[in-house]
């Protein structure tokens, strides 16, 4: 492999021989550095954040840049992290001067001072977001790699430039992202940095949740996330963030009997159904659909292992676990919380002998989200018997087929009662009250039940009836 590369030929957007003639103008060394070479390098497209050191100061590079842009675009300068960032065209661009860092044990924060390039490439997460480009119009797109990244990107390989115990206890976040780029990029972590990870996972503590979040989320959406979702678990980190997914891990044995690993299967489940959806919610049903199993899982001698009411548990359990994880408490979390409550419901209507009434339930509580719930359900099969995963997925057509016809006839889906509340009121001339709640629901009853078909006159019909039964008299008209 030769040591001597040269990327010129990434970059050829104008903005980088801005950059260029803006070094040189100050007389200062500039490279490009990070996710950007990186990417490049990995033939993963072009990013549209873009790190540029300066061994000088950044921000008055970031403002000669935007001097010789045409469009002068505004200069938005952190002091406190000496950078300045500006937009040009659709990319966003970082500018910094190198530096070195030292840290305190009870903060991420480093304490910064001025450096070298070196300083700066050793300060990085990784060899493989070391790897700078030179951007001054002598050695223009010369990879400089004092870390041996590019081999690693070619063995895929994530390794720390300097000692792993100390890039991890200086900054714990960097062990989250080592498990995100394993798991994006589909590499290994080297064996001392994996080890490294599982010594210093207690440092995790001094990190924000909000970041950590980030992390995970990233994890959640790569192609295969059991990928880092397994090294979570293994090095120890998922039991500090998710020790409702840990719980189910492991499998029972009473007299000769035994469960399936639940918290296996939920990575099987997960991995499922990001090959159908990248919607990161659905991602998190699927990651929660079983936590209830761990609080409820009971031996009978008659019928085995149960989980009675395990939906209903974990749809509790992921307020709780929203809240301390700080994710959003709004619909998205409301969402999760349906999905998991109703992640069983399709199965028990997976049957040649379920009835109309069975599937117009299911299709009226699921609402908008009927599709998102089928996509999670047929996902929960991970049966490795062909047979019985055979069988499951024929039924779940038979379930979808069932769900267009009754929709289709009954209208049920975003349910409206055809006959309102005001009708109601009006026809017995009554104000609110108990029984108009009373009638409205024995309507949506008899719907669901399919003992009236979902129209205004038949529904009308079965309100006079419900109000004769309530000593309802019709209201005389003036």
């Amino acid at each position: 492999m030769p040591k001597y590369h040269n990327y010129s030929k990434a970059l050829h957007h104008k903005i980088f021989s801005v950059i260029s003639r803006a070094a040189d103008e100050l007389e200062v060394e500039a490279y490009v550095i990070g996710g950007f070479v990186r990417d490049h390098i990995l033939e993963r497209g072009e990013p549209k954040d873009i790190d540029i050191v300066a061994v000088g100061s950044g921000i008055e590079l970031a403002r000669k840049v935007s001097d010789l842009l045409p469009h002068k675009p505004k200069v938005q300068v952190f002091q406190n992290f000496g950078t300045a960032m500006l937009r040009a065209n659709d990319m966003e661009i970082e500018f910094v001067g190198a530096r070195k860092e030292s840290y305190r044990k009870d903060s991420r924060k480093p304490i910064v001072e001025n450096g070298t390039l070196e300083d700066d490439q050793n300060r990085r997460d990784f060899t493989i977001n070391a790897l700078a480009l030179k951007l001054n119009e002598n050695g223009f797109g010369d990879l400089l790699d004092p870390f041996n990244g590019y081999q690693d990107l070619q063995d895929k390989v994530i390794r720390t430039p300097l000692d792993p115990d100390i890039t991890y206890s200086d900054d714990p976040l960097r062990m989250y992202r080592a498990i995100r780029f394993a798991s994006q990029l589909n590499f290994m972590i080297e064996a001392e940095s994996l080890s490294a990870i599982k010594r210093n996972n207690k440092r995790i503590k001094i990190i924000s949740k909000e970041r950590i979040m980030d992390e995970l989320h990233k994890i959640l959406l790569s192609d295969q996330p059991s990928k880092g979702l397994a090294l979570l678990f293994k090095t120890g980190l998922l039991a500090k963030i998710l020790p409702e997914l840990t719980a189910l891990q492991g499998i029972d044995e009473v007299e000769g009997q035994t469960h399936k690993d639940n918290f296996w299967h939920t990575l099987e489940v997960v991995d499922n159904i990001s090959r159908n959806t990248d919607d990161l919610w659905l991602r998190w049903a699927a990651l929660l659909h079983d936590i209830g199993k761990a609080p409820t899982k009971k031996f009978h001698k008659k019928i085995g292992w149960t989980f009675h009411g395990h939906e209903f548990v974990g749809a509790k359990m992921v307020f709780k676990l929203f809240k301390r994880l700080r994710l959003p408490l709004n619909e998205k979390m409301k969402f999760v919380q349906k999905m998991v409550l109703m992640s069983s419901r399709p199965i028990a209507v997976a049957d040649d002998h379920v009835t109309d009434s069975a599937v117009r339930r299911l299709i009226f509580d699921a609402g908008d989200h009927i599709e998102d719930l089928m996509t999670l359900c047929e996902a929960d099969i991970t049966t490795k018997n062909p047979k019985r995963f055979r069988k499951y997925h024929n039924n779940f057509q038979l379930v979808r087929q069932k769900m267009e016809e009754v929709e289709e006839r009954d209208h049920v889906r975003n349910f409206q009662p055809p006959v309102s509340g005001e009708e109601i009121m009006s026809t017995f001339g009554i104000t609110p009250s108990r029984e108009v709640g009373q009638i409205k629901d024995a309507i949506k009853e008899a719907i669901l039940e399919g003992d009236i078909p979902n129209e205004h006159d038949a529904a009308r019909d079965f309100m006079l009836k419900m109000g004769e039964k309530l000593g309802l008299s019709v209201a005389e008209k003036s």
